[in-house]
């Protein structure tokens, strides 16, 4: 390597770490006001050495039932993800192999709703919700989440199964597979990777969901997205408990995410080299 070509190495590996720490220095510091007291955390001139305490996390156990909405927020973020990948897979496959003049223009209309803002059908969501008996139920904030993720999975999946040879799809058909055995014998250990780094992400845009979280439960199926706001109360904000509920409320889904960073790298890059 030239010296040229080894301070460029190096001048973009800084860059990298530079913004790397940029990007995650709120989280960082949101984690580091979680151990502190309530004093420091309000203090005017930030302390960056301080002695540690749980105190805030004590207090937050103490006033809220963590398990309860760290529960909520599992079954609501799995159960999502399931059930958008059932609708989204026979969706994927028929736009993938089976086109027509309008799928392209389904596909970008999908994705347009994502673009709308959620308040923009709070009224009738919330009035079909009321009489169905949905509000402030586990099932009813699971489907929102579902339906809100649904144009990115189907997104995803059809990629990853435009990367799949029509051949092998089509040997199958010749030994006599219907569409049912296509897709579970051939399509879906062909696109694994896809199907996995897809679920991830939706499992972490359910998990992160706020606003459906805050409008649609109120007690029973509060999710930990509730859990965080409930500790923004008139009386003010306490900066190191409400550091703190944050920090109890992201670690699983952190957790997660650098447990399959390879798996959701793979995933997201399934097909790029042929």
């Amino acid at each position: 390597m030239t010296p040229i070509e080894l301070r460029r190495k190096t001048l973009f590996t800084l860059l990298g770490w530079a913004v790397a720490l940029l990007l995650s220095f709120p989280l960082l510091w949101m984690v580091l006001t979680s151990f502190k007291s309530e004093a420091a955390a309000i203090a005017r001139v930030p302390h960056l050495f301080f002695h540690p305490t749980l105190e805030s996390f004590r207090v937050v156990q103490e006033q809220s039932n963590y398990l309860r909405f760290a529960w909520n927020s599992i079954v609501v973020s799995l159960g999502s993800t399931l059930l958008a990948l059932l609708f989204a897979i026979p969706s994927a496959y028929t736009m993938a192999f089976s086109p027509t003049r309008r799928t392209r223009g389904t596909l970008l209309w999908m994705l347009s709703t994502k673009m709308m803002p959620s308040v923009g059908v709070l009224v009738p969501i919330y009035l079909i919700f009321r009489d169905t008996g949905l509000l402030d139920t586990r099932t009813g904030l699971l489907v929102v989440d579902a339906v809100g993720n649904l144009p990115i999975v189907i997104w995803m999946l059809y990629t990853f199964f435009k990367e799949v040879p029509r051949e092998v799809l089509e040997a199958g058909r010749m030994d006599g597979a219907g569409p049912v055995r296509e897709i579970y014998n051939l399509l879906l250990p062909l696109s694994l990777p896809g199907i996995v780094s897809t679920s991830l992400l939706a499992t972490i845009l359910a998990w992160n969901e706020a606003f459906w979280s805050l409008t649609l439960t109120a007690a029973k199926a509060a999710p930990l997205t509730a859990f965080i706001a409930s500790f923004s109360s008139p009386q003010g904000l306490f900066y190191a408990k409400l550091s703190a509920a944050s920090t109890m409320a992201i670690a699983p889904i952190l957790v997660l995410g650098w447990v399959s960073q390879r798996q959701l790298v793979r995933g997201l890059t399934f097909g790029a080299v042929k």
